[in-house]
């Protein structure tokens, strides 16, 4: 309950500021811009100076026509002129009606520059109150990529290529942040940036690394173990044909059916039995760690896995944002 007030309040907050500042639009018809000696009139040519004034009240027209289109778009051109406070203050009241909330905040900074002089004090101070209030809806988005040719965007939109900064506000929501570079798996980190509310992330990007799930060795060993298997059995086989040719060859030479009291000929026998059975379960053992050797080996080839550092070393403080600025810091380094 005590949140849903408070963006009541804020909301109407806004909207009594809005009014407030909408109360001027009425008298811009009349509205001069202050020049002489001032600051902000210093390099400004005579001839620049009346440019800007025509655009200016062709603006000014516009705007208590409510057409704040075409407001805006004499008030960018008289800008190009001449970088006056109140051109700034006059563009952001047609960009509010725009909504477009974001440049609405940066002219009126600019509004501001120097103090309330140019713009008197009743405009300076609407003015005043409505960024103050717009502090607590917007957020002031940083970015930073220290990696070399790596392109970093939001929203779609390209900001730079690194290594490289980036700060501006944004309106709150989802947004996208990419980066992107040949060689490197995309980056992509959507957040939902919430006014009031401080984010940092420490972020890096991902690299694409072939790995294997096992040594390259394994496969190899367990393959090679059952070769070694498999020979034994084999010298365990010769043994048994020796033991079995020597039976035989005993029961040539024995008479009168004496093969089951004959001792020698009854333990030749049983050894070679004894040898043929360890011969055939080493063959039994040895084929099947060739065979899983092979399936190893097949299963062992590199494949490609993502590294992302991030995993380990991103942080996410979220706190009050204090200063003289309210809303979201989000710090990205890629």
């Amino acid at each position: 309950m005590r949140n849903i007030m408070r963006k009541a309040t804020a909301g109407l907050g806004i909207v009594v500021t809005a009014l407030a500042l909408w109360t001027s639009v009425a008298a811009a018809q009349t509205q001069q811009l202050v020049g002489g000696e001032s600051r902000w009139t210093q390099g400004i040519s005579p001839q620049a100076q009346k440019a800007a004034r025509e655009l200016f009240y062709a603006g000014n027209a516009a705007l208590t026509q409510s057409i704040p289109e075409e407001a805006s778009e004499n008030y960018i051109k008289a800008l190009r002129y001449w970088n006056h406070p109140a051109i700034h203050y006059n563009l952001a009241l047609a960009l509010m009606k725009l909504n477009r909330p974001v440049e609405v905040y940066e002219h009126l900074t600019s509004a501001m520059n120097y103090g309330p002089e140019p713009l008197g004090n009743d405009k300076f101070d609407y003015a005043t109150r409505y960024k103050e209030l717009l502090d607590k809806q917007l957020v002031l988005l940083s970015i930073s990529c220290d990696v070399p040719g790596a392109r970093v965007t939001l929203d779609g939109q390209v900001l730079f290529e690194g290594p490289g900064q980036y700060q501006s506000l944004v309106s709150p929501g989802v947004h996208s942040i990419l980066a992107v570079k040949q060689g490197y798996i995309t980056s992509d980190k959507s957040r939902t940036l919430i006014p009031g509310e401080k984010m940092t992330l420490t972020l890096k990007p991902y690299v694409p690394v072939y790995k294997r799930p096992w040594p390259a060795w394994m496969p190899w060993a367990v393959m090679g173990s059952g070769v070694a298997m498999a020979a034994g059995g084999g010298l365990l086989h010769q043994q048994t044909s020796k033991d079995y040719g020597t039976f035989d060859a005993g029961i040539k030479a024995c008479t009168n059916n004496c093969y089951p009291t004959h001792k020698d000929l009854v333990e030749t026998r049983t050894r070679g039995d004894n040898f043929q059975r360890a011969a055939f379960g080493a063959y039994a053992l040895g084929g099947t760690a060739i065979v899983t050797g092979a399936i190893l080996l097949y299963r062992n080839q590199p494949q490609l896995t993502v590294e992302d550092p991030s995993l380990k070393e991103e942080t996410v403080n979220i706190m009050p944002f204090l200063g003289g600025t309210s809303g979201v810091l989000a710090t990205f380094q890629f």
